[in-house]
C-alpha cells in the first residue's frame, strides 16, 4: 500500500527571478543613483557606489535580482522617486 504523501516528499518550486536594470543617462547624479542603490535597493554605500559606477561605465547594470513583483514594485519606486527629482532615470527588468 503506498503511502500518502507528505509536505516534505513535494517539490517546491522557486518563483523565476527578474533582474532590475539600472540604465545610464546624462542627467541623473552619481549621489541619485547611490542614494536610490541603499534606499530602494538595501545596498550598502559601498556596493551602491560600485554598481553605480558600473552603469556609468557600462550603460546598464543590475541593481537587484528579485521576484516578478517584488522586481516591478522596486523599478516603478525607483522610476517615481526618479521623477519627483526630475531625474529621466530608466529602470527595467528582465528575467534572469
Amino acid at each position: 500500500m503506498a503511502t500518502p504523501a507528505t509536505k516534505g516528499d513535494r517539490e517546491v518550486q522557486r518563483p523565476p527571478l527578474y533582474k532590475v536594470l539600472l540604465h545610464n543617462d546624462d542627467f541623473t547624479t552619481q549621489e541619485f543613483v547611490d542614494w536610490v542603490l541603499v534606499n530602494v535597493f538595501r545596498h550598502d554605500a559601498e556596493s551602491a557606489h560600485r554598481i553605480m559606477l558600473h552603469v556609468h561605465v557600462h550603460g546598464v547594470g543590475v541593481a537587484g535580482i528579485y521576484p516578478m513583483e517584488v522586481a516591478e514594485s522596486k523599478a516603478r519606486k525607483t522610476m517615481a522617486l526618479a521623477r519627483e527629482a526630475e531625474f529621466p532615470l530608466l529602470c527595467t527588468i528582465e528575467p534572469e
